[in-house]
């Protein structure tokens, strides 16, 4: 008899998360579990993934952060669908799936804690270790994230730790002449890329202030910005009032990002906190050097000098780290060897250590140690 799982996750957007979640159900042995996937706020793009896949999908529609009617349809769908095991992605689910899970008997929690998440409050930590008794693992993505749930109290021992994966890039139907054409940015354009969600987390002002300081020493470099969230107007002001809307450009959320990733120069991640940054796995499958912030998740991905190089995260120091992703993008646009030697080395990395196929082994291998 198969084993039947039920992914559940807030929505099925364009993001970290969502993606690995799609990978895995979409990969797991068909004839060895049964998966469903529920989306406890919303569908999303990645419904058309799993639809794709023949994995059936069940959206809740929760409206607001306390949300008992939300939470009485996911506990009727639990109880009716009779799962073995119940994984659960990101804070929302973990508490509403988790509780859920518990009031239908279900004995298998596993919850997934994605990000180092400086975010929460008192209450949301005290829920999570209260919900942690009841779990029997907790997957983390990285190292970093582990050390973090535990400086706040959940059990270490809990944790395994399984990395995320990155899809082998398919062959850009865009040619850089063409792409440059449709920007109107000249022949001769540097591109530098930063992809994620436009909120704190992501510091894309320090990104816009370092493209200040590269105009002045470099005269093709352009910033091109993919991605949506509350900050775009305030960031789009910040830009225009540095006079640079010719060098930095937002693209906006992207369904054709997978067109465009392939002709970055280098890809920037100013990030404050991650889990394990999928845009960053993204660029360095493709080959294309990474500049970073030295943070927990992203060192498990960028060793400085190797595959990629790393600025200092500290906020004392954020007029030091705008100069130093500057500095650093100045010396792998003007030394192609380099440049492609630490691509290179990233690629390796991603084809070795990373891949869909380990990370989906890795997740059987824990459901079977769970199960039977």
């Amino acid at each position: 008899m198969k084993m039947r799982i039920l992914e559940i996750i807030p929505t099925l957007d364009r993001a970290g998360a969502e993606k690995q979640l799609c990978l895995l159900a979409a990969g797991l042995p068909a004839g060895e579990f049964d998966v469903h996937v529920c989306a406890l706020t919303r569908g999303g793009p990645l419904r058309a993934d799993l639809d794709k896949a023949g994995i059936p999908t069940t959206v809740i529609g929760k409206r607001w952060k306390l949300d008992p009617r939300a939470f009485w349809q996911l506990k009727r769908f639990v109880k009716q669908w009779r799962p073995d095991l119940i994984h659960t992605w990101l804070f929302a689910a973990n508490a509403y799936g988790r509780a859920a899970g518990i009031l239908c008997g279900v004995e298998c929690l596993v919850a997934g804690e994605r990000c180092v998440d400086p975010w929460k409050s008192r209450r949301d930590l005290a829920i999570d270790r209260w919900l942690a008794r009841r779990t029997r693992r907790i997957v983390a993505n990285s190292s970093g994230v582990v050390d973090f749930y535990a400086r706040h109290g959940l059990p270490r021992e809990k944790f395994t730790v399984i990395p995320n994966a990155v899809l082998p890039p398919e062959p850009g139907p865009t040619s850089r002449d063409c792409l440059l054409e449709e920007l109107g940015l000249p022949p001769d354009a540097r591109l530098i890329g930063l992809v994620g969600r436009l909120w704190p987390q992501k510091r894309v002002d320090d990104a816009i202030w370092a493209a200040d300081l590269l105009k002045r020493v470099h005269a093709g470099a352009h910033l091109l910005i993919l991605g949506d969230g509350p900050l775009r107007d305030r960031l789009r002001r910040f830009r225009d009032r540095l006079q640079i809307a010719d060098r930095v450009h937002f693209l906006g959320q992207r369904e054709d990002a997978g067109r465009i990733l392939p002709h970055f120069d280098v890809v920037w991640s100013t990030s404050a906190y991650e889990g394990q940054s999928n845009a960053i796995m993204e660029a360095m499958s493709q080959a294309i050097p990474v500049v970073a912030t030295d943070i927990a998740g992203t060192r498990d991905l960028v060793v400085d000098g190797q595959t990629g190089l790393l600025v200092s995260a500290a906020r004392a120091d954020r007029e030091r780290r705008r100069a130093t992703f500057a500095k650093h993008t100045l010396k792998l646009l003007e030394d192609a060897p380099l440049a492609r030697r630490l691509g290179e080395a990233g690629r390796r990395r991603m084809e070795t250590e990373f891949t869909v196929e380990r990370m989906v082994a890795r997740h059987a291998e824990l459901y079977r140690e769970l199960l039977l």
